[in-house]
């Protein structure tokens, strides 16, 4: 019954779960010297890998969230963290996310995780490593569990786990949440990158039929979902998008040791969000509650020597429940 308790107990303002989300993004000054490597993919694409190695036989692929990219201080400090205690790191990329947009009109979704399948091949066959760990944050982390789930059979992957940090697994009611009031600023922000995105995609490719008039108007992710992500990606609808997207129907089919790490005043979560009962039925598949931490934070206080709390999580479940060795 891997439900765990939490033992996270952050400071008096980052009890905060607004101050908790926005204080890593914006006062984090961590930074890192990756190695590019551009992948070309099957449909004529790229996607740009950023590798920091420290000569492991373990390599822990990093993907970020929505909108993410390598530079994210959540995946910043991961990967400073890891490489000090031994492990290589690479992060993902997603399309049209690295500083350069990809080729084609299709990018990204929360679902994608054909890209994931054709990333962790191509590591196993040009790298030796012996083992593989992904780790994914919010939208990166539904890819995570989703691409755990689906690859349950394929005894051959040298994927040995996994660990996703804040993740909205039922995208319905995660969009829905998110569309709340308490989050306007975020959605505001989140809505004005990804239109910016959908029209230079748009100019680039003129036979795509975009309707700027209704993009310019909406106000929802459903708006975006129907303009770009259903015909694009080829879904019938946003729900239909929503349900074959969503990474919590695949819990259940998670067959390597994989953590999910959620708090309770993640205000972008709803309660579907939380999965005790796949994590109580399940030998494999472990879930964390928090009772603070925000989104993707989990900072502890100002003092930044006490701020590490995520990756020492991280790293104990490595250690514990995948059993990589780590310095």
């Amino acid at each position: 019954m891997p439900v765990l308790t939490s033992n996270f107990t952050p400071t008096f303002l980052f009890k905060n779960g607004h101050f908790n989300t926005i204080y890593r993004s914006v006062f984090s000054k961590e930074s890192c010297n990756y190695k590019r490597k551009r992948v070309s993919t099957w449909d004529n694409d790229f996607i740009d890998l950023d590798f920091s190695l420290v000569g492991s036989k373990t390599l822990v692929l990093l993907i970020h969230g929505l909108e993410g990219s390598s530079q994210s201080k959540y995946i910043v400090s991961t990967t400073k963290y890891l490489n000090q205690k031994g492990l290589d790191t690479v992060c993902f990329n997603l399309r049209g996310c690295s500083g350069d947009d990809n080729l084609l009109l299709g990018t990204y979704h929360s679902g994608k995780t054909e890209d994931v399948d054709f990333i962790v091949k191509h590591l196993s066959r040009n790298y030796e490593y012996e083992n593989i760990i992904l780790i994914g944050f919010s939208l990166g982390g539904n890819l995570t569990l989703k691409y755990i789930g689906e690859q349950s059979e394929n005894s051959a992957t040298k994927v040995k786990g996994g660990i996703a940090i804040s993740v909205p697994i039922d995208i319905a009611s995660g969009e829905f949440e998110l569309e709340k009031l308490k989050n306007k600023l975020y959605l505001e922000r989140f809505l004005k990158t990804m239109k910016t995105k959908i029209l230079d995609k748009a100019a680039k490719f003129p036979e795509f039929q975009l309707d700027k008039d209704l993009l310019a108007k909406a106000t929802r992710f459903k708006h975006l979902e129907s303009l770009y992500t259903v015909p694009v990606f080829g879904f019938e609808s946003p729900e239909d998008y929503w349900e074959k997207a969503s990474a919590k129907p695949y819990l259940s089919k998670i067959k390597i040791p994989t953590l999910l790490i959620n708090s309770k005043d993640d205000t972008f979560l709803s309660n579907q969000c939380f999965p005790f009962d796949e994590a109580n039925n399940s030998k494999n598949f472990f879930f964390e509650t928090t009772n603070y931490g925000g989104h993707c934070g989990f900072i502890s206080s100002f003092y930044s020597a006490k701020n590490n709390w995520l990756e020492l999580r991280i790293e104990r479940f490595i250690r514990q429940n995948i059993q990589i060795h780590l310095l």
